[in-house]
């Protein structure tokens, strides 16, 4: 069944990788003047090789990714790679450029503006006076205080001069915005915090969620926080071309390829990943099924980060619904992030079976002092149970499957 599992990871993801959806979307589309682009998130250097296959017409064109993201050079197009999670100078630096680039565009130039999941920490410059070192502090605290996307970019919208639909306002071209989109409910002013879409949160909103999780801040952020974002924009369209349904139902159709039942259980998994470990190892070890089935639960979840080891979402979800699959037969859990990169790490995810847990005390591994200190990743290597794919070049959610096999 682990080969079942791992080729369905592979195909599903091939599914959904932003070559067919952006080729498709621009092959009819007439475009009058100029054409430029600008590509930001992990997926930016695919979206925009496969623009510039569909429109050779491209005059110019910036890709700003994550490290180890680009796959080359490409005609006409600056590369820059930078941080993520957190920006860093290079984020800085290609932020700058891009800027400078859409500032120099006519009226009748169209900005084709590819985004993707990653695009919020890989495109920044902060407000005002704010220093780079606070900026990676907040936002540190929040991807470790358990804050969701939405959260997370709200503040991150009235921190900065790009984002909450300031990038839209400092370009006199129209811009057209295709999304692959790693925000469940497609959400357009949070996916990669809305550059170029109007926003409708606000600064007290920003309070909120600075007060909720008890964030650490100055005077001086606290005074930039009361900056708020535009609510209008009139130079912009914005289409989604890939997401979590897709990548649901991508899951589904190569699952039943291969003899599978199939049913989507959910396409806006979120919450705890400790809790939703637990939650997917108890109906594995319940359900009961007389054909080959595969339950799916798509979305992304969020881990409070509590220790200093090494893991992410993915990883934690698995090593935890392992405790509550332990000695089930026929079962394996798979849970893996669509870019191919969970967390900080070089894994997707991982892949557990009712031997996981047993495997891992013949190692003297204690699976709740891992979870504790935030260590999946290396309990889950001890056992050959990490997800490796690479950087996709995609970046549509997380998807979390059961395996029940009793031929």
């Amino acid at each position: 069944m682990k080969k079942d599992a791992l080729n369905i990871i592979k195909n599903s993801i091939n599914d959904v990788l932003p070559n067919v959806s952006v080729e498709n979307f621009l092959k009819d589309k007439k475009f009058e003047g100029n054409i430029y682009t600008l590509a930001i998130g992990k997926a930016a250097w695919e979206m925009a090789n496969s623009a510039l296959k569909v429109l050779p017409k491209i005059k110019k064109g910036i890709i700003i990714t994550k490290y180890k993201h680009s796959k080359g050079s490409i005609k006409n197009f600056d590369i820059y790679e930078a941080g993520h999670p957190i920006s860093d100078e290079n984020t800085i630096k290609a932020t700058k450029k891009a800027i400078e680039f859409a500032s120099n565009l006519k009226e009748e130039d169209t900005l084709l503006f590819l985004v993707s999941g990653g695009g919020s920490s890989l495109f920044e410059i902060p407000e005002k006076n704010i220093s780079l070192k606070e900026l990676q502090e907040i936002n540190l605290q929040l991807l470790k205080s358990g804050a969701d996307i939405r959260e997370i970019n709200t503040v991150r919208k009235h921190l900065s001069k790009v984002k909450g639909g300031k990038f839209a306002k400092l370009t006199k071209s129209k811009i057209m915005t295709l999304v692959l989109s790693d925000v469940l409910g497609n959400d357009l002013s949070t996916i990669a915090s809305g550059p170029a879409y109007p926003d409708f949160t606000t600064s007290n909103d920003a309070f909120n969620i600075i007060e909720k999780y008890n964030i650490k801040i100055s005077k001086k952020i606290l005074e930039t926080l009361k900056i708020e974002t535009p609510k209008k924009l009139k130079n912009i369209e914005t289409h989604i071309i890939g997401d979590i349904n897709k990548f649901c139902e991508s899951v589904k159709k190569n699952s039943e390829l291969l003899g599978y039942k199939s049913i989507i259980m959910v396409k806006s998994m979120n919450g705890d990943a400790d809790e939703t470990g637990k939650f997917i190892g108890n109906i594995a070890k319940d359900f009961e099924s007389k054909e080959p089935t595969c339950l799916i639960f798509g979305g992304e979840t969020t881990v409070k980060v509590k220790g200093n080891g090494k893991g992410g979402r993915n990883q934690e979800i698995a090593l935890t619904a392992a405790l509550n699959i332990s000695g089930v037969k026929d079962t394996i859990i798979a849970s893996f992030s669509s870019d191919g990169t969970d967390g900080p790490t070089d894994a997707a995810g991982g892949i557990v079976d009712g031997n996981s847990l047993k495997n891992l005390k013949e190692l003297n591994i204690d699976v709740k002092k891992i979870l504790k200190n935030n260590d999946s990743y290396n309990a889950l290597k001890k056992i050959n149970s990490l997800i490796f794919t690479g950087p996709t070049g995609t970046n549509v959610n997380d998807i979390t499957f059961i395996l029940k096999n009793n031929r």
